[in-house]
């Protein structure tokens, strides 16, 4: 039997980990933004994958030249595989029309560790450990660490974002003792936009994504419904896998948290209990202007 799986992690509220797919869009917000994903795939399912990831990134002018900058750190645990990526994103930014557009690369360090725990039926019948001596299977605990590329186009304005992008660009091999696998190349298509309701405190948000490593092909689409910008609710549909709800707010602090739970559609979600993943992001201004300023007192001025 031929199976194809794509490698990179699986978010359902793609907007709190989009530098991870396009680096192009460091900077869009034209703020420092801080953002933070945890997923638990598919709940009950042994092995199943536990994801988290932070990004930190913002815009800034050099030498008179529109740049973004980001770091990232992802920790992807599936089966008896972790992997630990660490990047760097840095983006060109264009004016265009009402917007700007991002011409972004990434590249880091990824570190692939395998940790197996096989359980072989013996002659006899009887449960035994180990892989039963098979050559090609991994028997110890391997760690391997790889260059990784991507590079990434994002444009955003008030209502608008589209975005191209590509991730493992250099398909990176992985030496294990065994066998040599390699990062395959993925490709992202993604578009929103943001439509003002006749009451104003209310806007829809639809937008889509579309991944593909050549082989399979998975499709993403999102309707999302916020009021007064602090509160959205929404519905997402991947194809062939789950339906997304999602609900969020945004504190009076400034910072948002964001929730959604993915009902599995596909014949695992017979053995699991869906997925879960909880998002918490802030963005805010740096100004290296001293003035103007808020004082409690007199005294200080």
């Amino acid at each position: 039997m031929l199976t194809y799986g794509q490698q990179d992690p699986e978010f359902s509220q793609h907007n709190s980990a989009m530098s991870l797919y396009n680096p192009g869009s460091v900077g869009s917000r034209d703020r420092i933004c801080l953002n933070a994903v945890h997923r638990e795939q598919w709940v009950g399912f042994p092995g199943a994958p536990s994801t988290s990831y932070f990004s930190a990134d913002g815009a800034f002018n050099l030498f008179g030249k529109d740049l973004g900058a980001g770091i990232s750190i992802l920790n992807d645990n599936l089966g008896f595989n972790s992997d630990l990526g660490i990047n760097l994103q840095g983006a060109y930014r264009i004016d265009l029309g009402s917007g700007k557009l991002g011409i972004g690369l990434n590249a880091g360090i990824l570190n692939k560790s395998l940790s197996p725990e096989w359980k072989t039926l013996g002659t006899s019948g009887e449960i035994q450990e180990g892989a039963a001596g098979d050559p090609s299977i991994p028997q110890a605990k391997e760690s391997r660490v790889a260059f990784d590329l991507g590079l990434g186009v994002f444009y955003r304005s008030e209502n608008i974002f589209l975005g191209i992008s590509a991730t493992h660009l250099n398909q990176a091999r992985i030496k294990y003792e065994n066998a040599t696998p390699y990062l395959v190349r993925h490709y992202y298509v993604t578009a929103g936009y943001t439509i003002q309701l006749q009451n104003p405190m209310f806007e829809i948000m639809p937008y889509f994504i579309v991944k593909t490593d050549g082989k399979a092909n998975q499709i993403y689409l999102n309707t999302t419904v916020r009021y007064n910008k602090r509160f959205w609710g929404g519905v997402s549909y991947r194809a062939g896998d789950a339906i997304v709800g999602l609900v969020g707010l945004e504190l009076f602090n400034g910072v948002r948290v964001g929730y959604s739970y993915d009902f599995v559609t596909s014949q695992i979600g017979k053995y699991s209990d869906g997925s879960h993943e909880l998002t918490i992001g802030y963005c805010f201004d740096l100004s290296l202007d001293k003035s103007p300023q808020k004082y409690k007192s007199i005294r200080f001025l």
